[in-house]
């Protein structure tokens, strides 16, 4: 069995738990450990699994505590008429001036935490081919956290939301993200070393980096829909006013 359906029946797992009761909200989840072993999966599993409960917020991670439950947030209500293009300029204008704000105030531990879930989205690149955000998403939102901003954090995750919950916006999203992989590590690296050196230009300069390629290749498969369109418009006129159409016409009516 694939480690992307492992990951996701133990979500399902633990989200069957929690909504019957037996992890209540703001109880404490078993270790890493006891959850591998009760499953009977690996660690990294179950900790794709803890990252993916923990973006849809259905669990907390408190460092040096523990994973705890938590109350479901409401469902988002984000614009459904947004274009990709717009999802991705709001993401360069409102995530490069979190990560400008987040140098100045990022903690040692918050930058251990984007580390390990840049090992994360590297596993994900290798075995997953990038099928999923869940380490993507939970990465901006330690960035966010650092803020102590509850404006900024609720602003990112409204972007996530969206480019999750809006077909046309996750489909191009994955069609951005999917063939450079290893690129989209380094736009990241990036983004950490910048917070590191505490650098809050670089910071916002790496993070708006990173969304510019985004907007490039969106612009190319803009571009490459545009003119297949206009191709299958020019074929069916072809074939509609077709000379040879028109001689074999005349034949039949003369026959």
């Amino acid at each position: 069995m694939s480690g992307n359906r492992l990951y996701r029946q133990v979500v399902a797992e633990i989200t069957r738990l929690i909504q019957s009761g037996e992890f209540p909200v703001g109880s404490r989840l078993p270790a890493e450990r006891e959850l591998a072993d009760r499953f009977d999966v690996s660690r990294p599993t179950v900790r794709e699994a803890v990252i993916a409960l923990e973006a849809t917020g259905r669990i907390e991670v408190k460092t040096g505590s523990g994973m705890y439950v938590a109350a479901v947030e409401k469902e988002s209500h984000a614009n459904k008429a947004v274009s990709p293009f717009e999802l991705i300029e709001s993401r360069v204008l409102v995530e490069g001036e979190v990560a400008a704000l987040a140098a100045t105030m990022i903690r040692p531990e918050q930058i251990s935490q984007l580390r390990q879930v840049l090992d994360v989205m590297a596993e994900e690149n290798e075995f997953t081919n990038l099928g999923r955000d869940c380490a993507d998403r939970k990465f901006h939102s330690i960035i966010a956290e650092a803020t102590k901003n509850k404006m900024l954090m609720d602003m990112v995750r409204e972007l996530w939301d969206t480019q999750q919950g809006v077909d046309s916006i996750r489909r191009a999203h994955e069609s951005v993200c999917k063939p450079d992989p290893a690129v989209r590590l380094q736009e990241h690296r990036a983004v950490i070393d910048a917070l590191e050196k505490g650098d809050p230009q670089a910071a916002r300069l790496s993070m708006r980096q990173h969304f510019k390629r985004a907007l490039d290749a969106l612009h190319a498969n803009a571009e490459e829909e545009a003119v297949a369109e206009v191709r299958l418009k020019l074929s069916q006129n072809r074939e509609r006013f077709s000379a040879n159409r028109m001689i074999d016409t005349a034949n039949s009516a003369a026959d």
